[in-house]
């Protein structure tokens, strides 16, 4: 298989990537440069993922009669012009409006590039083409969040002229290298039809409270983490590691839904994460700042990482089950329901801050929404009756 023209994609996805995780790092020094309060910062990474859940099945339908290369570099240039607004904003009403514009563009984005790679290569080699392609968005978490974060130090705005800069390069790759396409056009009936399936509204539910518990900290991490580690080239190595405990916990649970069930993993990992933001809550509450919690505050921070990178393989197969005939739509859906959850999280975190209380309390409320989703899951996993996609 050729990988060339593929390559360009990965680093599409690397640089929304970069955008994806590297603002959770940012949030002191943007609410300072703009003259809000933290929870109101933390909304710049809500409005993007709720953008995204609400646009990406309307724009990808409206573009579906379009070339799909064509399709990909006018997303991809959407992006990079909001990044571009958001770097160069001098308040906070203009960062805003950046991030709804990168949203549009970088939803369509993810929407597309899965559609082209599935097209363009044979279907024994979707899975080797997918990872290499969404392996940028993983190389993000480790590499390119460190990077962003250790320029951020000199200014908050440097990260986002970065990812521009990165998307750029990709546009270019894109437009120079990668081969035209063309796919049959899709209503958007037809996208939201396995939504007459209750169990699968309930799996993406799933995948909302997943994320949604997620973000409520990872939003606010550097806020969490503060009193262990004041030092901002602190929190670059820690968010490092994150990406790379992510990384793993990925790689680790996509053999293990081979050898064993999706269902199975799964159930494991969301409980995982539930006795670890649970134990999290009462460390941060009970251990005095110092050494020691600074090293439960690491525990918990990238066991967290492990279980929420671990959580989307088997969350997809689990998914992709449940309509067989409808997997892409499906997934797409699926995206849809990660964006929500982020936006949620994040919504929710600020909320909760808001209303007065400390950052790690933030651990409570993340441990309530993985409680219910934990419990959800386990009631679709009950329901053995499938129900069909209407023809």
């Amino acid at each position: 298989m050729n990988y060339r023209p593929l390559i360009w994609l990965a680093v599409a996805t690397f640089s929304t990537g970069i955008d994806g995780y590297v603002l959770a790092g940012l949030l002191p020094a943007i609410a300072d440069d703009l003259s809000v309060v933290e929870a109101v910062a933390g909304q710049l990474v809500s409005v993007f993922a709720l953008t995204s859940a609400l646009a990406a099945p309307v724009l990808s339908t409206f573009t579906s009669r379009w070339e799909r290369r064509r399709t990909i570099a006018w997303s991809l240039w959407v992006f990079v012009l909001g990044n571009l607004i958001v770097g160069l904003a001098t308040t906070y009403a203009i960062a805003l409006g950046g991030r709804i514009v990168a949203a549009l563009g970088a939803c369509l984005l993810n929407a597309a590039v899965t559609g082209y790679v599935i097209a363009l290569t044979p279907a024994r080699d979707h899975g080797k083409a997918l990872s290499f392609v969404l392996g940028g968005w993983m190389a993000a978490t480790a590499l390119g969040v460190p990077v962003g974060l250790l320029l951020g130090q000199s200014s908050w705005r440097f990260p986002m002229l970065l990812v521009a800069v990165v998307g750029t390069i990709a546009l270019a790759g894109i437009l120079l290298k990668l081969p035209r396409l063309h796919l049959p056009a899709a209503t958007l009936a037809e996208r939201l039809r396995p939504l007459g399936q209750p169990r699968l509204i309930a799996g993406l539910l799933v995948t909302t409270g997943i994320l949604c518990s997620s973000y409520t900290c990872f939003t606010y991490a550097t806020l969490i983490l503060r009193p262990a580690f004041p030092a901002g080239w602190m929190m670059i190595l820690i968010m490092f590691g994150y990406g790379l405990a992510s990384m793993l916990g990925n790689a680790v649970t996509g053999r293990l839904a081979d050898r064993f069930t999706p269902l199975r993993v799964l159930t494991v990992v969301l409980a995982g994460l539930l006795a670890d933001a649970v134990l999290g809550a009462i460390t941060f509450r009970l251990v005095p700042v110092g050494a020691v919690l600074g090293v439960l505050g690491l525990f918990w921070f990238f066991t967290a990482g492990i279980g929420n990178g671990g959580a989307a393989v088997p969350q997809q197969a689990r998914l992709a089950s449940f309509a067989p005939d409808s997997a892409a739509i499906v997934m797409a859906l699926n995206g849809s329901a990660i964006s929500l959850g982020v936006a949620l999280g994040g919504g929710l975190g600020g909320l909760t801050l808001a209303a007065g209380a400390p950052p790690s309390g933030l651990l409570v409320v993340a441990a309530a929404v993985l409680g219910l989703t934990l419990t959800l899951h386990l009631l679709v996993a009950r329901s053995r009756r499938y129900d069909a996609v209407p023809a």
